[in-house]
C-alpha cells in the first residue's frame, strides 16, 4: 500500500537529501561526479527537481480536463 501524498511530499525530498549527503560523504569527486548518470549523486539531485515538475504537469493536465468538461 502506498503512503499518502502529503507523506510522500515530505518523505521523497528527505530521502533525496539523505542520498545527496551520503554521496557527498562517500564520493571523493563529489562536485564533478554529479554529472555522470551512473553516480548516485546525479539521481539524488535529479529526483527533487523531477517530482515537482511531474506534479505541476499532472495538475495542469487535470485542470485542462476539468475546464474542457465544464465548457
Amino acid at each position: 500500500l502506498l503512503p499518502s501524498l502529503p507523506t510522500l511530499t515530505v518523505l521523497v525530498p528527505l530521502l533525496s537529501l539523505a542520498g545527496l549527503f551520503y554521496s557527498a560523504s562517500v564520493d571523493e569527486t563529489f562536485p564533478q561526479g554529479c554529472t555522470s548518470t551512473t553516480s548516485l549523486c546525479f539521481y539524488s539531485l535529479l529526483l527533487p527537481v523531477t517530482i515537482p515538475v511531474y506534479v505541476f504537469f499532472h495538475l495542469w493536465t487535470w485542470m485542462g480536463i476539468k475546464l474542457f468538461r465544464h465548457n
